[in-house]
């Protein structure tokens, strides 16, 4: 960023154009102030879950300028912003290690000021898995206007522009499903969703996402070819 001394020239908020395009006098102030917190750590948490909510934003952008590329034949575009949307996913799964550093004691000091939220509620989660499902329509019709299937598909070089974006679709569930794994791990160590095994617990209900796959059809067919297996048509839906 060219960097002068005459002062801000962007409109908006901020004592530099660096505040006022990135908007940072409104974004430190979404969270709690000292004095609203009943516990301090609650800041640890908002920044991790507010942070994973504009990484998920960012994904779902990415998932659908991918679908609209898929759309007009051009899969070498759409894998590249495939591969964004999936290291979205890898950051927010990484920083999840920070709230490991809550203790149960300190989770359940924090509970009242949560009310019933859950991470079920995420709107970022809900946009990025709404586009992946689209992604996953979008490529089916893509084969199938071309009258491939996935033994022809994964016949092809990997060097081929089909069999690259049908990887980086399998890539980015699986990074979806690591997420899913540590989240599940991390909520069973800080206490906040109850005994592994519990009936009808909140952590019950994360283990059974685990194995959800948005592409289970690709899953599948690598499966049957590397037992040689036939695998029928494609029907990514």
């Amino acid at each position: 960023m060219k960097r002068t001394n005459d002062g801000p020239t962007l409109p908006g908020e901020g004592d530099t154009d660096y505040a006022r395009y990135m908007r940072t006098d409104a974004l430190l102030d979404l969270q709690r102030r000292p004095g609203e917190m009943i516990h301090r750590d609650e800041l640890l948490f908002q920044v991790t879950h507010q942070s994973t909510e504009l990484w998920l934003k960012l994904a779902a952008a990415e998932l659908t300028e991918a679908i609209a590329r898929i759309d007009v034949g051009e899969p070498a575009p759409a894998e590249l912003l495939l591969a964004r949307a999936t290291l979205a996913v890898r950051l927010i799964t990484d920083q999840l290690d920070m709230l490991g550093h809550l203790r149960p004691a300190d989770f359940q000091a924090m509970q009242p000021a949560l009310g019933n939220g859950s991470g079920a509620e995420s709107p970022g989660w809900r946009q990025a898995q709404a586009a992946g499902r689209k992604l996953g329509q979008a490529f089916a019709t893509f084969l199938a206007d071309r009258e491939v299937d996935l033994v022809t598909l994964y016949s092809r070089e990997p060097s081929d522009p089909a069999y690259r974006l049908a990887e980086a679709m399998v890539e980015f569930d699986d990074r979806v499903s690591s997420w899913r794994v540590r989240h599940y791990k991390l909520a069973i160590r800080v206490g906040s969703h109850g005994v592994i095994g519990t009936a009808g617990s909140p952590s019950g209900m994360l283990a059974k996402l685990i194995d959800y796959r948005f592409f289970p059809d690709l899953w599948q067919g690598r499966a049957n070819l590397a037992l040689g297996s036939p695998v029928g048509e494609s029907c990514l839906a």
